[in-house]
């Protein structure tokens, strides 16, 4: 009698670009940044999906409204859906309780990682999201050697310090011969519509410097907006809309592979 062997997720899965949300340091706003692109991306009529990296600090799943665990087969992990049809998969999705804290080292969030590319049936995708955690060492590094990336987005803020630190993840994804698609200031001003002023809470913008050191194009920069936090904050991000999320969508100039 002949045996048949079921295939895996990763045999299955038919995905035509992953695009890695990168910075050299945390608090920026990566998972932010990847939330609205994945959503802009929705919007414009493509399949999307995210694959939160950050596995000590998962927050895709809070902004979405996510609390329903994924279904687990023999072979694969299916994702959970989002209200407007994006794919999701988080370690916080797995945990017993949403505030557990993951205390891993380096070797089993690598593996983590490498499971939610292999294990997880994503199905037929334009476009996996796929939110990295701070900094340059092994968890970047494995989604960077690992998945097929083609494209990365590096999102920083204002902050001298900060754009120091981030170019670090520039010359990485140089480095590694990654191409950056594009860049994206975070937190870039405070718009005050009673007096028409935008306030530049945490210095001169850096959108133009940023960009031309990476030889990518500015994609956005977002603004400090109650609303946005507020939305987050209650799990409905997918309802956000303003001028600078709309430029956000017009500036997604993203080729999809072949």
């Amino acid at each position: 009698m002949t045996e048949t062997k079921e295939a895996k997720a990763k045999e299955l899965n038919h995905i035509n670009n992953v695009i890695a949300i990168m910075s050299g340091k945390g608090g920026v706003g990566k998972s932010l940044v990847s939330g609205l692109m994945a959503i802009a991306l929705r919007k414009q009529g493509y399949s999307v999906g995210i694959l939160d990296a950050d596995i000590t600090g998962p927050s895709i799943p809070k902004m979405f409204g996510i609390t329903e665990k994924p279904v687990i087969a023999e072979n694969s992990m299916l994702p959970v859906l989002s209200t407007s049809g994006i794919e999701i998969m988080s370690i916080n999705l797995l945990l017993p309780n949403s505030e557990d804290a993951v205390i891993w080292r380096g070797p089993l969030i690598g593996k983590a990682i490498t499971e939610f590319w292999e294990d997880v049936y994503w199905g037929n995708l334009d476009y996996l999201i796929v939110d990295l955690p701070p900094g340059t060492a092994d968890a970047p590094l494995t989604v960077l050697q690992t998945l097929p990336v083609n494209g990365i987005i590096i999102v920083f803020t204002p902050q001298e310090l900060t754009a120091m630190v981030v170019r670090k993840a520039v010359n990485m994804a140089k480095n590694m011969k990654k191409t950056i698609i594009g860049v994206v200031e975070n937190m870039s001003y405070l718009y005050i519509p009673e007096i028409d002023k935008k306030m530049e809470i945490f210095g001169k913008s850096h959108g133009e410097e940023m960009a031309k050191s990476a030889g990518a194009p500015l994609l956005a920069q977002i603004p400090i907006d109650p609303e946005l936090v507020k939305l987050c904050d209650q799990g409905k991000i997918e309802e956000y809309d303003s001028p600078v999320y709309k430029s956000l969508m017009q500036n997604l100039s993203i080729t999809k592979k072949q």
